[in-house]
């Protein structure tokens, strides 16, 4: 590209004074397409070696530099081939979008895979029924001499009868066994028999368990991993896990594999025995091996850099490396330790009713006198590899409530019974690493495209997030459903895999890459599927007003959602159209909602009355956003639109209604945002509506409001001491309390308090922050010592900003003429 003409002029410079060059891009397919395309534009004419290394020290370049090898033509084959499936897909099947959906829309081999398993599991989740039932928690007391002396149950039995729960029915509320579900006036009846009722422990039963630790990172579980714990983005996490590669801190990010090299399991059992004993090791070293299809286990997985760990307090980072590199070492060292070991225990209790109590459950009336609950816990009797990191899979351990020790026939006291009802829940919807997990198990896609993919379907406004949940908009069901119904082979999970298998097999000379191209546009030889290029060419008519219709609720009612060129509406059988606010997800348009909506069609408003200080009527209207109030202004003709004043418009609160909202009320959303007034050092303090909620402003600083109606009473004393305090977590997410709080900083007259951080206890003024040293009980910590420590933090300053260096592009050029492609 013309951007990086001066680079190659400056490459092309360089080479006149070496007599060796070595090409050094990631060892993948996509390093390696830079390599060679490096070679075409360089033409040098002094020896060219390709040099290779997974992490960035001395010793990994050194090495790489005394065993170079040759480039791998196979692994350009694949890259280039991916290349143009890519373009062809998205040339071919993309103007079908443009001209039966929406302009500007895109298809892609795996971004259109991934957009139809959001969209499916929203299917799910419209479809979904939920069930009703009852249950019943006990807590029983086992005597003074008991630890615990209280622990809880739940009622899993009457009489020979399983009791219902969650997974008893199925997505349409239908049960699916033989078991007995329990209504509000049955479970209430039992609550108030139980009292008194004869309980005792029918049975105990205790086993060992062991658990091994989870491999070391490869892409993908970092990816799902980081999210979970961290909380970060796919796009977030490769970013990041690219500045620490680059500095030299970790391995190379891009790997299927989970293999360490036998440097990397020394360092890893040396550092683990030093830090929690020799108990903690195992007698000989865990070796692990991907379960990824054509993984490349000559990569090695994502492990903190050399042949000795930097621990992350000898790593000095900060902020989000920090976090990553911190993850990072934790699974790697524990990847090497010993099995956590320790006892599950399951209790069954039953309780014989003083006579038999007849319930009108949902089933047939029936009587019962024979309860039964259960209780299950789990106990750590040597925490193995915990000591070091807990992964996602068992974070639940923690939450394993202890157990008393009884024996059979022990009698027990009922000391409360809570009855409570549930509902069955829709399936969940997709999190960016849980869609990549499918991907992954459904073998689409590679780890170094997972994070694109998000970022693209995203940025093509297929799905947006909801917290953490990616939620399809209706333009992704019509997408979907145009390709599903005339190019369903290429939304088909299968063919998509089997697609990337040829990619795998051209990489290691098994395939030969105008055979997989040529079959893929004209379809094979034996004419089992049909090609790109016909499915095209033969389309037929395609509906496409009926493509972007979806039925809500019985279609007998003829309310449908439509997506138009210009937005989402609903319209019902007499053409009534409302539009559908941004951020209602497909589950929410009920027949109700949409009912709602068509309440206030779409160019309908009401008018208020005239704003006293301008003399412009004001109109209540519902728009794309919701409902709104805005001023009506006169035209004028003689200036052109765009250059006429827009009219002022404010969104409705949540407790306003278009139907209600009086002309006092609009005039006090107009004037939003409101002026509180000014700080100390003469900064103005304004209380604003933004698209996360209301909030008060000081420059670049503001904290959140509690209600919207506050932004009329919020005072300046108010403010103040809300901008006071240190930042809320996320969009409006209340920062935890504090541990212990301190007094004030003798220095700044800011508070001191200790928090419980993601990484520990840490001391802060609201502005820096220090961790509490692992060797001092957070009792112990004084307020001399915490305003020392915050001191000694803001003499140093902010840390500095590090520079990432930019990744060669990679060039469009298509190969020479010359560079043969038949197969080896």
């Amino acid at each position: 590209s013309a951007d990086k003409k001066p680079t190659i002029r400056r490459l092309k410079q360089a080479l006149t004074d070496v007599d060796e060059l070595f090409l050094a891009t990631d060892e993948d397919r996509e390093g390696e397409a830079i390599a060679w395309h490096l070679l075409q534009e360089l033409k040098p004419k002094i020896p060219v070696k390709r040099m290779v290394f997974h992490e960035i020290t001395p010793e990994a370049i050194a090495n790489a530099v005394a065993n170079p090898r040759d480039l791998d033509l196979d692994l350009v084959d694949a890259q280039e081939t991916r290349r143009i499936l890519d373009r062809l897909y998205g040339y071919e099947v993309s103007p079908v979008l443009w001209k039966k959906v929406m302009p500007k829309l895109s298809a892609g081999r795996v971004q259109s895979v991934a957009t139809r398993l959001v969209v499916d599991r929203e299917r799910e989740r419209i479809a979904f029924r939920s069930a009703s039932y009852w249950d019943l928690t006990a807590t029983l007391d086992a005597g003074a001499n008991a630890n615990p002396r209280l622990f809880d149950a739940k009622l899993t039995g009457l009489d020979d009868w399983r009791v219902a729960k969650g997974a008893d029915f199925d997505s349409l509320g239908e049960l699916t066994g033989d078991v007995l579900v329990l209504d509000e006036r049955s479970a209430r009846s039992l609550a108030a028999a139980l009292p008194a009722a004869a309980f005792a422990v029918d049975s105990v039963e205790s086993k060992p368990y062991s658990r091994r630790p989870a491999a070391p990172f490869r892409t993908t579980t970092l990816q799902q991993e980081a999210g979970r714990k961290l909380g970060f983005t796919t796009d977030r996490t490769m970013r990041v896990a690219q500045e620490l590669y680059e500095s030299g801190y970790i391995t190379y990010m891009r790997t299927d594999s989970v293999s360490l090299s036998e440097e990397a399991i020394k360092a890893a059992r040396s550092q683990a025995r030093a830090l929690y004993g020799p108990d903690y090791v195992p007698a000989t070293p865990r070796r692990y091996a991907s379960k990824v299809k054509n993984a490349q286990e000559a990569h090695e997985a994502i492990r903190p850099a050399g042949d000795s760990f930097r621990t992350p307090a000898q790593a000095q980072l900060h902020g989000d490396q920090a976090k990553l590199y911190e993850l990072i070492w934790q699974r790697t060292i524990a990847s090497q330790m010993a099995d956590a070991r320790g006892q599950t225990v399951s209790i069954r209790v039953g309780a014989d009713l003083a006579q038999r109590l007849s319930l009108g459950a949902e089933m047939a009336a029936t009587t019962v006198g024979k309860v039964t609950f259960s209780a299950s816990g789990r106990t750590v009797t040597f925490p193995g590899y915990l000591k070091a990191y807990v992964d996602s899979a068992d974070d639940g351990d923690s939450e394993q409530p202890k157990l008393p020790e009884l024996a059979a026939d022990q009698s027990l006291d009922l000391a409360d019974v809570r009855p409570e009802g549930h509902q069955t829940k829709p399936p969940a919807r997709y999190t960016e690493p849980t869609l990549i997990a499918k991907l992954e198990e459904l073998e689409i896609g590679r780890p170094s495209t997972y994070a694109s993919i998000i970022r693209t379907i995203t940025a093509r406004d297929y799905v947006y997030k909801k917290g953490p949940a990616l939620v399809p908009t209706w333009l992704a069901f019509a997408v979907t459903r145009l390709l599903v119904e005339h190019f369903p082979q290429l939304v088909d999970y299968q063919f998509t895999a089997a697609l990337e298998d040829k990619l795998d097999e051209i990489a290691k000379g098994d395939a030969e890459r105008l055979q997989v191209l040529g079959d893929f546009f004209f379809g094979p030889d034996d004419k089992s599927r049909t090609g790109l290029y016909e499915m095209v060419n033969n389309l037929g008519e395609i509906d496409a007003r009926g493509l972007s219709t979806f039925s809500i609720g019985d279609p007998a009612e003829g309310i449908n959602v439509r997506v138009g060129r210009y937005g989402t509406y609903v319209e019902d059988a007499e053409e009534h159209r409302a539009n559908v606010p941004e951020g209602l997800a497909p589950d929410e348009l009920t027949l109700e909602a949409a009912r709602e909506l068509l309440a206030h069609p779409t160019g309908e408003e009401r008018e208020l009355g005239i704003d006293p200080s301008s003399g412009h009527s004001l109109v209540a209207r519902t728009g794309r956003y919701g409902p709104y109030v805005t001023e009506v202004l006169p035209d004028d003709e003689s200036v052109p639109k765009s250059k006429q004043p827009k009219p002022r418009t404010a969104s409705l609160f949540a407790s306003m209604n278009i139907d209600t909202i009086t002309l006092d009320e609009a005039l006090q959303l107009l004037s939003l945002p409101r002026v509180v007034g000014a700080d100390d050092e003469g900064v103005e303090i304004t209380a604003q509506n933004g698209r996360y909620g209301p909030y008060i402003k000081r420059g670049t600083d503001s904290r959140t409001l509690p209600s919207e109606e506050s932004l009329f009473t919020v005072t300046l004393d108010e403010a103040k001491e809300l901008l006071a305090q240190p930042r809320t977590r996320g969009r409006g997410r209340a920062a935890a309390s504090p541990l212990a709080e301190l007094g004030t900083d003798p220095a700044t007259g800011k508070p001191l308090v200790i928090k419980d951080g993601r990484f520990g206890p840490y001391v802060t003024d609201g502005e820096y922050n220090v961790t509490v040293p692992r060797s001092q009980p957070i009792g112990e910590v004084t307020l001399a010592q915490a305003a020392d420590l915050i001191a000694a933090k803001r003499a140093k300053g902010p840390a500095p900003k590090r520079t990432t260096r930019k990744s060669p592009t990679k060039s469009a050029n298509p190969r020479p003429a010359s560079r043969k492609t038949g197969s080896k």
